[in-house]
């Protein structure tokens, strides 16, 4: 299978990255090292190349009552100006994709995963005709990720673009750019998507400024130290919306929107006193190891599995993501090569708070 270059495979390839296939596309792993590229994003700032991600634009008449059909959460939240974090469901309302998006002046933009591509085009447009809504992919369109505490001031340097009067989860036009204060890895930041041509020139500048590379690697154990979750590994189809933790993303109200996925949503809610079966929470691990993807959890409430791990770098020990049994607190025991080792279930959000203080704070 052939793999498609991003338009900055050439400024990969020419920093040194080591390339590995994801979703694909021939994407940077790593500049040489996960684990530093990982810390400069703590403690100063990183680049990523995220043009891998599908850029759609919707634009009609009706682009807002379909928007609030098959997204979840309310789609007149995301106004010109301001993005908005919501998901694509089934009619189970399992989660065919979680995503971000955009308001603006005559057209939405929504920005998806790279795996789930094709799903999401035909999910979309299998429902578009009931509306007067066109779609259109911007393949044309490059993404390039500026992610740290110093990412701003170092943006206004390399290409004079002053991000710092958006709110979180604001949005603002730059020419043929649009930037928004978004991001994977719990850091402050932009996310800059902008014509192909125009990408090599604005990496560049951005390295020049001091900013370092980063690749998926680092992207991955950023973004569990943010106990962000990742499409298809800690959610799918087969997976709800409240079971991914992702209820708040929900808008319940008015009542009488009819979002696709609501009526197996509302039945989910209303058993178990308004829980769901399992819930998906941050394990650290006490003991020596790594967890990883599909490894056995016994908890307080019973069985469950890691549905994503790794070594983090900030904290010094293992770290991941568990769908565990609602209800499950504390301590708990994961499953490594045959051996018990002690774990605790926790909220994911302290691990990056911790983090931060352990990068940030002066040896």
């Amino acid at each position: 299978m052939s793999l498609s270059p991003t338009p900055l495979h050439e400024e990969h390839v020419a920093a040194g990255a080591r390339m590995t296939p994801f979703a694909g596309w021939s994407m940077p792993l790593h500049y040489g090292s996960q684990v530093a590229e990982h810390h400069t994003v703590r403690r100063a700032a990183g680049v990523f190349d995220v043009s891998h991600m599908t850029i759609i634009d919707l634009a009609g008449e009706q682009t807002l009552p379909f928007l609030s059909r098959v997204f979840a959460n309310d789609p007149a939240k995301a106004a010109p100006g301001r993005a908005v974090y919501g998901a694509l469901l089934n009619a189970e309302g399992g989660v065919i994709d979680d995503l971000i998006l955009y308001g603006g002046e005559e057209r939405f933009r929504l920005v998806t995963n790279a795996a789930t591509r094709d799903r999401v085009l035909d999910w979309l447009n299998a429902h578009a005709g009931d509306f007067a809504v066109g779609l259109e992919v911007r393949d044309d369109l490059a993404m390039i990720a500026v992610q740290g505490p110093q990412a701003l001031p170092l943006l206004k340097t390399a290409a004079g673009v002053d991000a710092a009067p958006m709110r979180r989860f604001g949005t603002m036009p730059h020419g043929d750019w649009l930037l928004a204060r978004t991001g994977y890895t719990g850091e402050d930041g932009v996310e800059i998507m902008l014509p192909h041509d125009q990408a090599g020139d604005l990496w560049r500048r951005l390295v020049d400024a001091g900013i370092q590379p980063a690749g998926l690697a680092a992207r991955d154990t950023l973004r569990l130290e943010a106990g962000f979750a990742l499409y298809g590994q800690d959610m799918d189809e087969s997976t709800s919306a409240l079971e991914a933790n992702l209820g708040w993303t929900v808008a319940w109200e008015p009542p009488e929107r009819d979002f696709i996925g609501r009526k197996a949503l509302e039945v989910e809610r209303a058993a178990a006193d308004g829980k769901p079966s399992k819930t998906l929470q941050g394990i650290a691990l006490a003991g020596r190891g790594v967890m990883r993807a599909g490894t056995p959890v016994r908890a307080s409430g019973g069985d469950g599995i890691v549905t994503s791990g790794s070594f983090s770098p900030s904290l010094g020990y293992s770290i991941g993501l568990a769908r565990v049994p609602s209800g499950s607190v504390g301590e708990c025991v994961v499953e490594l090569r045959g051996k018990p080792v002690p774990a605790r279930i926790v909220n994911p959000r302290g691990f990056l708070q911790q983090a931060q203080r352990n990068e940030r704070t002066p040896e």
